[in-house]
Order: structure tokens, then sequence, then C-alpha cells
């Protein structure tokens, strides 16, 4: 089957074959559960979950919050399709591609201690790299999709993270190959740059990733619920991940793969909460800088609009225009939608364990609530 990673509000459309061998599993009922009693403000998000929950598959959490508090937060569907498990608000998941912002946020504060420059090229800090890339393509390459470097994916799809390798093998074996454009001339998604940068962190740091993480954004914004994930670990109330077969609407389990293989590109998990104290602790400038968040939201129309760890474009919702910065994510039934209104400081978080519904669909409607726009969900 074709699972798309869909920037919707661009017109971008990533996609990625994969084919599916998982266990059919039939699916149940869905339930709805929140941790608080909704209020009559809250009572319109919790409409756009029901509506979604029950009509378009919706399984997962959603988040709204306003200035940096938060509005809603509701759940819906199951979280374990082999025990029955619910999801809760309290249910970690695999978050994707968003880890991609944690590292582009961890990059620019190494670039704000002067450890880091955006126009230093990838031999500057790992001089033992071999590709063609190593004089050639910078930091700033790396984080706007540009850097001519092949896809890490190959023709293989999911088999790059189904034979488990360290990070250094990866980098050698699967972005070190000629360059395909020049670094720069051309965006081309792909996870290969960001695996790079996240070798890179470890090495101008002398630590790990995971410990440059829970030191740089986890313990100063209060983040407990969040961390690296590895194939050998057990995480608690860490949401199982499926696919709607396109043929037989039933849902399959992910084929299995190192989700370690991902590292720095999108090996991370999350709750619903979490998120919403990290997109509170960046947009209120806890995490860097004023001039270098500015330069993190400036996006670059000649590569898409891609800023640095989100797109950032215009959004008309009702009669109104907002500048919005967006990020999402997508590991087969992983799938994950976060919209920032810049202009008008409001959040909206999406998370999924299947990929049964289209997530930016299911943010727009809580933005129409949120922003107080006429309704346009059906």
């Amino acid at each position: 089957m074709n699972i798309r990673y869909a920037a919707a509000a661009l017109g971008l459309t990533f996609a990625l074959s994969c084919s599916n061998t998982g266990t059919t599993t039939t699916t149940t009922t869905t339930t709805i559960t929140t941790t608080t009693t909704t209020t009559r403000a809250q009572a319109p998000y919790a409409a756009v979950l029901n509506t979604f929950a029950t009509t378009k598959k919706f399984h997962g959490v959603v988040g709204v919050a306003s200035n940096g508090k938060v509005q809603y937060i509701g759940a819906a569907g199951i979280a374990n399709r082999q025990t029955g498990a619910s999801i809760t608000t309290a249910t970690k998941f695999k978050i994707a591609s968003v880890t991609k912002t944690f590292t582009a946020v961890m990059a620019l504060q190494l670039v704000q201690e002067g450890k880091l420059d955006l126009k230093a090229t990838i031999g500057t800090y790992m001089p033992n790299y071999r590709g063609d890339a190593r004089d050639k393509v910078t930091l700033d390459n790396i984080l706007t999709y540009s850097t001519g470097i092949p896809n890490c994916e190959g023709n293989t799809g999911l088999g790059v993270y189904q034979r488990k390798v360290t990070t250094d093998e990866f980098i050698a074996t699967n972005a070190s190959g000629k360059l395909e454009f020049p670094p720069g001339s051309k965006f081309s998604y792909d996870n290969g740059g960001y695996i790079i940068l996240g070798r890179i962190i470890e090495l101008v740091t002398g630590q790990s990733f995971a410990q440059n993480l829970q030191r740089r954004i986890l313990q100063p914004l209060g983040m407990r619920t969040t961390g690296m994930l590895a194939t050998q670990d057990v995480v608690t109330d860490l949401a199982a991940t499926y696919n709607l077969d396109d043929n037989t609407k039933q849902f399959l389990n992910d084929d299995p793969m190192y989700i370690e293989n991902y590292f720095a590109a999108g090996a991370m998990y999350s709750t619903i909460d979490d998120l919403l104290r990290f997109d509170e602790g960046l947009f209120s400038g806890k995490l860097l800088q004023p001039a270098m968040l500015a330069t993190m939201l400036s996006p670059r129309p000649a590569l898409y609009n891609v800023a640095i760890g989100f797109w950032v474009t215009d959004a008309t919702i009702g009669a109104h225009v907002y500048k919005q910065a967006m990020r999402q994510g997508s590991i087969w039934g992983a799938n994950a939608d976060w919209v920032h209104l810049i202009d008008g400081n409001k959040t909206i978080i999406v998370l999924s364990n299947t990929n049964a519904t289209d997530l930016p669909e299911v943010a727009s409607a809580l933005a129409v609530v949120a922003t107080g726009a006429p309704s346009t969900t059906k």
C-alpha cells in the first residue's frame, strides 16, 4: 500500500511506498475518553473529536492551546488491538518526523553557543564523513532538505530500517552517496540529513542525542513523558501502531522495524501534554533567543516555504489569514500533525496510531473552533 505524508496546506505530498505483511485485526467500537469533564467552552472541540472518531476512524489524541494555555485535550480509540486498551490523554505516541523539530531546536541552541555554524559543512564537524557532501553541504542545507544527498531509503523504503545498525553505519551506508544536485538549489525531503545532524550534535557536545534532548529541552520544560525509542525498550503506555488496509479496510500491525535507525529524524515518543509544553516553551522564547527563533521561522519560498523544523505558510481560516508554522510526521501507523498560528498564538496538535484518518483535516476543524470561524466540518 502507499503511505502518504501530506503537507496539505502547501499542496505537497511526500510518498513512501511500502509493503504490508502485518497480522489482520478487525475494527472494534471506538471509545472516547477525556481527563476532565467537558465544559461548555470545550464542547465544540469534543464534538469535532466525536465526529472524526465515529465517522472517519480516528484513533488518537487532540490538543488545543491559546496563548500557551491549554483549552482542550481529548482522546478517542484503541491503543492496543491485542489487549483492547483504550487511548487516553496520557497515552504515549510515536511522533515520527516531529522529532526533527526537536533536533532543529538543539542545533540552533548550539549555534547560539558558538558550537555550530549554519554555514559550515558536514566535514567541519564530522571529519571522518566520506560522502560527496563532506565539504559541500552546510548545516543550513540539512535543516532545509536541500542537501542533494540521495534519499537514504533508496528504492528499499522501509528496508533500511529493518536491519539493526549503528548511526555511523547507517550514515556510511545510506547517507553518503554522490550528490544528485547542487546543495541549496532544490528541495528534496529525506531523513538522512537529520540523522547526520543528530550525530553532529553528539560529536560537538560529547553527549548522546538522548542526553542532549533531556538536558536542553525536556528537563527545562518539565517534559516527563517524552524520550527516544529503541526496539528492545519497554515504554509503558505506548500506543501500538496500525495500518488500514486499502482493500480489506481492516487494521494491520505495522511491519517490524528498528525505530532507532530513524534516530534524530524520527525516533521519539511523546504525549499530547508534553508536546503542548514543547510548543509553549518554543514559541514563548524559553528555548531560543528571539533572533534565533525568527531565523527558525523564516520560510524559504524557493524551497516550498520550508523553514527550520517547520514549514511556514499562510492559512485562511474563515475570513482571516493567519501565518502558521506546521510540522507533520508519518511512519506507517504513527502519525502526527502540529499547527501553530503564529499571529494568533494558537496551537493544534493531533496524534494518531493509525493511518486511517487525514490528520490535517482534523487539525483544520479544530482550528475553526479555536479561531471562532464558521464551521465547515461535515
